[in-house]
């Protein structure tokens, strides 16, 4: 029999017999074995498309690989026969496609529809993101070329991704969306990482109070000093461990513990009160007038121009009373103290207002010079303050002196309204209660929640806000000379503003530009000085490109509004599409956080809060 005689017989002459050479070669792809560069890969790259963009390749899949590479998963694409070595993510997929059909194809529609089982063959299909070329000394550069096609695909294991990633740290943020054997951290002690400031932004529901709260615990835990400005009252009870039963079930399945924050301290403002009595350590404050600047009174007053030049009048008037009558610098004969006559001389009224200045001083020559222009006796003017009070003759002769340089009453008539009205607030210089601490807010490990939810004033809010920004920013730089001259260390000191879009709205920039200048000094100085602002808003949309852009940090929780996405995409580099189409549908709980120090933005779990809030379903 020759080597192409047929093996067998056939009844049908129309059908030739396979030749036994055919066979034979069948029979030799038993012992057929991949190349030793595929072994353990889960997929090749495809052929590049008409429609294929840089730095993006197409992975096909086997079907038993589909569940192996997940969103986010990091995979290495050795370059075949080049040998070039890439790291890239999955940003979309993973899509099962059917093979050699169309996922609409009628057969595997109608089949479908119509209950049947039919289910074809499929495989499965990525986009993946280079992420750069691999050197053989590890380092990742930016690729020159591309992965040639079927080159074999490397899942990374769950420690490799996070080196890759760089999301490790010791506060941690949550667990990698589609795989929890990876925890996502950032370092708390590096100075370009919070200092540089972060926002957390999402609508209403979508988890961001937990994400402060567990801000919060881990700073505290790393020695920050933590200062949280809570214009609801959400956070006051922080303090003891949460009693919430989805929370305490989410803790449990994290393999966390519920405890609540330590070393708290709950302040409020004298005569208002706080949204939890019963917490251990409620402290009293009233503000200090002479810590604000005279234009961001100006601002925070929303004062016209005419009753701005009255203002600044008045003003100059009750610092050289205050300096005549020895109240700042203060006098001892005919002797000025010199180091109070330095700082009055060297005082900078864009950033702070003058020494031992009440709102009572500028509301006694504001009434004093109401009543010069109104031709009223001003010996029967009630004075406010006693500084006044005590030299009345003195006080009224430089009214005398001055008015001749000022007019209209009604503009003096208009300033004196609204004086009175900030003056009826009662939380300037109260007797018997003390102005801030900042040496007492800063010390590491403390917790300082500022309760303004009994305020019910944005006005008031703002004088609380920057009254607290102005004196940490101070006392911290001052902190910071002493530590460069070899001094104690710098405590690190985290600053949140909760619902920042009452205070950072673009419209109240507009009316308070000084206010946004000493934002933005703090937020410029802050990255060197360990002072670390957090944003947090339900409303982003009303947050201005100048406060966004003092961001680098963010994390993005639920956020709907497409015109609001799109606003953010041009504020916020790095994250890309594929998340950005993510943003609108992200449960309860998840986010996409960017921060400068991971290798690129990640969606993530975030951790459950250990600790009590208030105010969530």
């Amino acid at each position: 029999m020759t080597d192409n005689a047929p093996t067998t017989h056939h009844s049908d002459e129309s059908v030739l017999p396979l030749p036994t050479a055919v066979l034979a070669e069948v029979d030799e792809l038993d012992d057929w074995q991949e190349p030793e560069a595929f072994v353990g890969s889960v997929g090749r790259t495809m052929f590049d498309a008409p429609a294929s963009r840089d730095n993006t390749v197409t992975v096909l899949l086997p079907a038993d690989q589909v569940q192996q590479v997940p969103a986010q998963s990091i995979v290495r694409i050795i370059s075949y026969p080049d040998s070039r070595t890439y790291l890239g993510i999955v940003v979309a997929g993973p899509f099962a496609e059917p093979d050699g059909l169309r996922a609409d194809a009628p057969v595997v529609v109608t089949t479908t529809v119509r209950g049947g089982i039919f289910m074809p063959r499929y495989h499965g299909r990525v986009q993946v993101e280079i992420l750069g070329e691999q050197l053989a000394t590890g380092t990742l550069m930016p690729p020159r070329f591309r992965p040639l096609p079927n080159s074999p695909v490397f899942i990374l294991s769950s420690s490799e991704t996070a080196d890759v990633l760089k999301i490790d740290g010791t506060l941690t943020l949550g667990v990698a969306s589609g795989d929890e054997a990876m925890q996502v951290s950032i370092p708390a002690d590096r100075k370009s990482v919070l200092p540089r400031h972060t926002g957390i932004l999402g609508t209403t529901g979508g988890g961001k109070s937990t994400t402060v709260s567990r801000l919060i615990d881990q700073a505290a835990a790393q020695d920050y000093a933590v200062i949280l400005l809570d214009t609801e009252g959400e956070y006051t009870a922080l303090n003891e461990p949460t009693n919430d039963p989805v929370m305490l079930t989410a803790l449990k399945r994290r393999g966390l513990e519920a405890h609540g924050v330590k070393n708290t301290y709950l302040y409020r403002l004298q005569g208002k009160e706080t949204s939890n009595p019963q917490h251990p350590n409620v402290c009293d404050f009233t503000l200090s007038f002479a810590s604000l600047s005279p234009f961001t009174v100006e601002e925070i007053l929303d004062l016209p121009e005419a009753q701005k030049e009255r203002f600044s009048r008045a003003y100059d008037t009750a610092k050289m009373l205050l300096r005549d009558l020895g109240v700042f610098p203060r006098r001892q004969g005919s002797r000025v103290d010199p180091d109070e006559d330095r700082q009055a001389l060297e005082l900078n009224e864009f950033e702070t207002g003058y020494p031992r200045m009440q709102l009572d001083h500028i509301l006694d020559v504001t009434q004093l010079f109401h009543a010069a222009m109104a031709k009223e006796p001003l010996d029967e003017v009630r004075l406010l303050s006693r500084d006044f009070a005590r030299d009345k003759a003195k006080v009224i002769a430089k009214i005398e002196d001055a008015k001749s340089k000022t007019s209209h009453v009604l503009s003096w008539r208009g300033l004196l309204g609204r004086l009175w009205r900030l003056r009826r607030l009662a939380v300037f210089d109260q007797a018997g209660c003390a102005p801030l601490d900042c040496a007492g807010l800063l010390a590491p490990g403390r917790v300082s929640i500022f309760d303004l939810s009994d305020t019910d004033s944005p006005l008031l809010n703002n004088l609380v806000i920057a009254d607290i920004l102005r004196g940490t920013q101070r006392y911290q730089e001052d902190r910071y000379r002493i530590a460069e001259r070899g001094g104690q260390p710098l405590t690190k000191v985290l600053i949140i503003i909760e619902e920042a879009h009452e205070f950072l709205s673009e419209e109240r920039i507009a009316k308070m530009p000084n206010l946004f200048e000493q934002l933005s000094r703090i937020a410029k100085r802050g990255r060197k000085r360990w002072l670390g602002l957090v944003f947090v808003t339900q409303l982003p949309q009303h947050l201005p490109r100048q406060v966004l852009g003092l961001v680098n940090n963010f994390v993005l929780h639920k956020i709907n509004d497409a015109t609001t996405i799109s606003r953010l995409k041009g504020s916020i580099a790095g994250i890309d599409e594929a998340l950005w189409q993510r943003l609108p549908g992200l449960a309860p709980g998840q986010a996409i956080v960017s921060f400068t120090s991971m290798a690129r933005p990640l969606m993530i779990a975030v951790d459950p809060a250990p600790s009590k809030l208030r105010m969530i379903d």
